[in-house]
C-alpha cells in the first residue's frame, strides 16, 4: 500500500464532468425503477446550476442548504450547488424549523433546496429567500417557492465553473459535546483526499456496484454513497431510507459489490428472518464505522455468511475516511491504522505528551483531509473554537478528536471512549463502550447503551439500558442480565441495574444518543418512552 495518494487537482464537480465525458451512457444511479446515466446526470446538474445562478442569485462561495432524503434529486442538487461555485450545507432530514433557522442564520444561507415532505419546516424560516422544492408534489403557493420541475424547465446556461480545489465546498454541522452545532469547513481538496485514499485502500474501481442507503446528508453516506461512486465512475443503487428487506432484494439483484454501513444497520440487516438464504456472493467489501461493531455480531457474520466487516474510523472533521483496517488483516473492535498521509498519535490530554503503546489517551491526528477549521462567519474566518480544537506538535497542526484510544505494538488503534464519557465507580474507571461490547454477546440482547447512574456510596455505578430480542421478551429479567454480566466481566464493570426499553434514541444517522439517556438518568424524571429512529445511518 503506498504511503501517499495522488489526489486529482480539481473540484468534486470536475469528477462528474470527467466521468460523464468518458462514459456518458453508463448507469450512474438506479433508484426504484429509474436509471440515470452519467450524461443525463451531468446535463441535469448543469441546468439546475444555471437556475441557481441566474434565478436564485447564488454566487461563488454562497452557502445553500440541502434538506432532503436520499434520491437522484439529492445528487443533482448537491452537484449543481458545486457547479455554481457555491457551498453545500447538508441538513439532517430530521431537523425541525428551529434547526433550519439556526443553520440558515449561522451559515448565511439565503437559498434552500428542500424535499416536498419537509417544506413545511422551511417555510417559517424568514432568512431563506428562495426555496426550491424537490418532489412530484406541488410547491407551496408562495412567491419564494419554486417547484423542481419548473426550475429545470426554466434553466439558463450556467456561467463558467470558477471554483478551485481549495475553495470551500461543503459545510456540514456537527453537534459536539456542548453548545450549538458548529459548521465544519471542507474544501474540494480535503474531501477528494479522503475519497482517493479510500478508493486505493479498498482496491475499488469503476466496475463497482455500490449500495447507497446511509443518509447522504451525513459524511459517511455523502462520501461513500454519493461522492466515491462518481470519483470511480461506478454505479449506485440507492434507497431513500433504511429498509432491510429492500436491501436484501437489491444486493443479489444488482450484484452489489461495495456497501458502507454503520454497525446498527448491519446488525438489523443480519437479524432478519432467513438471512442465510440471501445471495451475498457479490459483496466484496462491507465497511463502516461510527461505532464499534459488537464482536459477537462480527463473529456470527463471518461464521454464517463468510463476510468480514472492515471497520474504519473517521469524523465529520476528517471528511469521513481517516483510519481503516487493512483488508484481510483486520482486528476486531479496532479503528485500524492511519491511512495514506495520516499521522495519528495518542497523547495525555492534560500534558499533551505522547503515550507509549497500550496506554489510553486522546487521539490526535494530522492529515490532508482534516477540515480547514470550524465556520467563523465567512469562508475565510477563523472560528474561536479552533483554538481548543487544534494543537501543534513537531511543527505540525493536529486535530484533537476528543476520542480516547490506545495503540498496540503493531500500530492498530483501539477506541476506549469519548474523552468525557467515563464512569467513575468507587474510583474505578469504567469505559461504557467496553461494557456495551461485552453485553452484545448475551443471546437475548439486541441493543445496549451503558450510562452512569448516581450512587450515594460509590458516586456512580454502571447502568445498562437494553433492547431485548423479540423472542426474549417476557422470559429474561433485568436480574438475569446483571447476573450474566457479573460472570462475564469484572464486577465493578458489570451493570448494577438494567432497564428494558422498546427502542434506544438514535440520531438520523443511526448513532445511539447516549447523552440523552445520561441526561435523563441524571434528572429526577423517569426515562421517557423512546420512539424508533426514522432513518438509521452511521
Amino acid at each position: 500500500m503506498p504511503r501517499t495518494v495522488d489526489v486529482p487537482a480539481r473540484t468534486l464537480w470536475g469528477n462528474l464532468q470527467a466521468v460523464a465525458q468518458r462514459q456518458p451512457t453508463k448507469a450512474a444511479i438506479h433508484f426504484n425503477h429509474t436509471v440515470i446515466s452519467y450524461g443525463e446526470l451531468l446535463a441535469l446538474t448543469e441546468r439546475l446550476a444555471g437556475w441557481l445562478q441566474q434565478r436564485a442569485g447564488v454566487q461563488r462561495g454562497d452557502r445553500v442548504l440541502l434538506y432532503a432524503q436520499n434520491s437522484p434529486s439529492f445528487t443533482v442538487a448537491y452537484y449543481a450547488i458545486l457547479r455554481a461555485d457555491a457551498v453545500v450545507v447538508p441538513v439532517n432530514a430530521m431537523s425541525n424549523a428551529d434547526d433550519l433557522a439556526y443553520f440558515s442564520a449561522n451559515s448565511g444561507a439565503r437559498v434552500a433546496i428542500v424535499g416536498a415532505e419537509l417544506a413545511g419546516n422551511a417555510l417559517p424560516v424568514a432568512s431563506l429567500e428562495q426555496l426550491l422544492v424537490v418532489g412530484e408534489a406541488d410547491a407551496p403557493a408562495e412567491a419564494r417557492c419554486t417547484a423542481w420541475a419548473d426550475a429545470l424547465a426554466d434553466a439558463p446556461a450556467p456561467g463558467p465553473h470558477r471554483a478551485g480545489p481549495d475553495d470551500l465546498c461543503v459545510l456540514p454541522y456537527t453537534s459536539g459535546t456542548t453548545g450549538k452545532p458548529k459548521g465544519v469547513r471542507h474544501s474540494h481538496r480535503t474531501m477528494l483526499t479522503s475519497l482517493a485514499a479510500s478508493a486505493v485502500w479498498r482496491s475499488l474501481g469503476p466496475d463497482e456496484v455500490i449500495l447507497s442507503i446511509a443518509p447522504m446528508f451525513h459524511l459517511m453516506g455523502m462520501q461513500n454513497g454519493l461522492n466515491l461512486p462518481i470519483l470511480l465512475g461506478a454505479t449506485v443503487v440507492m434507497l431513500p431510507r433504511w429498509d432491510r428487506a429492500a436491501a436484501a432484494r437489491l444486493i443479489p439483484q444488482h450484484r452489489i459489490s461495495f456497501w458502507a454501513a454503520p454497525p446498527t444497520m448491519v446488525v438489523d440487516f443480519f437479524a432478519q428472518p432467513d438471512v442465510e438464504a440471501i445471495d451475498l456472493s457479490s459483496l466484496r467489501r462491507l465497511v463502516g464505522g461510527g461505532a464499534a461493531m459488537p464482536e459477537a455480531v462480527a463473529a456470527q457474520l463471518k461464521a454464517r455468511c463468510g463476510i468480514v466487516y472492515n471497520e474504519a474510523y473517521g469524523m465529520t472533521e476528517t471528511a469521513s475516511f481517516l483510519h481503516a483496517n487493512p483488508v484481510g488483516r483486520e482486528k476486531p473492535q479496532c479503528l485500524g491504522v492511519p491511512t495514506q498521509g495520516v499521522d495519528s498519535r495518542v497523547i495525555d490530554p492534560e500534558t499533551l505528551a505522547e503515550l507509549p503503546p497500550g496506554e489510553v489517551g486522546e487521539l490526535v491526528t494530522h492529515a490532508p483531509q482534516v477540515m480547514l477549521g470550524y465556520w467563523g462567519g465567512t469562508p475565510e474566518a477563523v472560528s474561536p473554537a479552533d483554538a481548543t480544537t487544534f494543537l501543534t506538535l513537531d511543527g505540525k497542526r493536529f486535530l484533537r478528536t476528543g476520542d480516547l484510544c490506545a495503540v498496540d505494538e503493531e500500530g492498530y488503534f483501539f477506541m476506549r471512549d469519548r474523552l468525557k464519557r467515563m464512569i467513575n465507580a468507587s474510583g474505578f474507571k469504567v469505559w461504557p463502550a467496553e461494557v456495551e461490547n461485552l453485553l452484545y454477546a448475551h443471546p437475548a440482547i439486541h441493543e445496549a447503551c451503558v450510562i452512569a447512574t448516581p450512587d450515594a456510596r460509590a458516586g456512580e455505578q454502571v447502568k445498562a439500558v437494553v433492547v431485548l430480542k423479540p423472542d426474549a421478551c417476557g422470559s429474561v429479567t433485568p436480574a438475569d442480565i446483571v447476573a450474566w454480566a457479573r460472570s462475564q466481566m469484572a464486577v465493578y464493570k458489570a451493570p448494577r441495574t438494567v432497564q428494558f426499553v422498546d427502542h434506544l434514541p438514535k440520531s438520523g444517522t443511526g448513532k445511539i444518543l447516549w447523552r440523552e439517556l445520561q441526561a435523563a438518568e441524571a434528572s429526577p424524571a423517569v426515562l421517557p418512552a423512546v420512539p424508533p429512529a426514522a432513518s438509521p445511518g452511521v
